[in-house]
């Protein structure tokens, strides 16, 4: 029976040792062995891998995937007019020098991450602080970008981080100077709006002058041609009268008279003290003389 147990609880130490000698290497990660406190070799291969048993090899691992830093806060940062505003930035990064990255931060990811801010914090710095607010939101936004991802780059290298990508939020003013911006352009807009009524308004006097001169050229040249027509037609009315009455200017003489008889009593309380033997009525007197 003690043999039985003996066997057993052998069995059981070297299958525990022979365990401690085993590790598998996930595709995601790094694997760095120590041997005795000292880096001894890193694995990148996924795979099943040995080692010695502890204490004389240990075994910790990093992860060689993309993360993300995202800074939970905006950073203010002054420009080159002395404005302050608000800058959100992110950075996409992963480990290419696991031992390098090691010896820098212990394998302490939250440490790596406090570093990479401050190298962040630290390009945009020196990159706001020579652009105004405007090169920096529109006018020069991929040079600044351009030249922080070259910075981080260089600087991240040094602790065995490579940067995928740096990019930024949110680049914005702080209260006071979005007031004043937001003032400055109501003021654009409310100059534009009167700039545009007056020429409206101008150009609006303009057509109505216009359509009254145009008005008064078309009722002008009308009765002008009114006029003439009007006066050809007398022209013709009398050349007509002319030729008629010439035939025969007794009938006209008696035409005449007649017009004038009508003229005079055309209304009933008319009255009129004339020599009844005057020429006036004389065909009242002989209708049938010649």
């Amino acid at each position: 029976m003690n043999r039985l147990v003996t066997i057993f609880v052998a069995g059981f130490i070297a299958l525990m040792l022979l365990s401690s000698t085993v590790f598998v290497v996930d595709q995601r990660r790094f694997a760095i062995v120590f041997a005795l406190g000292e880096v001894r070799e890193v694995i990148a291969e996924p795979g099943l891998h040995f080692k010695l048993p502890p204490p004389f090899q240990n075994v910790i691992y990093l992860d060689k995937r993309v993360l993300t830093l995202d800074t939970p806060d905006a950073d203010r940062f002054i420009t080159a007019e002395k404005k302050n505003i608000l800058v959100d930035a992110f950075v996409k990064w992963r480990i290419v020098e696991p031992r390098l990255y090691y010896v820098s931060f212990s394998g302490d990811e939250r440490a790596a991450a406090n570093r990479m801010s401050q190298i962040i914090k630290a390009a945009l710095n020196d990159e706001i602080t020579k652009r105004t607010v405007r090169q920096v939101i529109s006018g020069e936004r991929g040079a600044v970008m351009q030249a922080v991802h070259n910075k981080v780059v260089a600087e991240a290298k040094q602790i065995g981080v490579g940067i995928v990508d740096v990019r930024l939020k949110r680049v914005d003013y702080i209260e006071q100077i979005n007031n004043s911006v937001y003032d400055r352009m109501r003021a654009e807009r409310v100059r534009v709006a009167n700039e545009l009524r007056s020429t409206g308004s101008a150009e609006s006097e303009k057509i109505r002058a216009d359509a009254d001169r145009q008005r008064t050229v078309i009722l002008a040249e009308a009765f002008r041609d009114a006029e003439k027509i009007k006066g050809e037609g007398d022209a013709k009315a009398s050349a007509i009268y002319a030729d008629s009455f010439g035939k025969n200017p007794e009938f006209y003489k008696f035409y005449r008279s007649l017009e004038a008889y009508r003229a005079s009593f055309k209304a009933h309380g008319d009255v009129m003290v004339i020599d009844s033997n005057s020429e006036f009525f004389k065909y009242f007197r002989n209708p049938g003389s010649k």
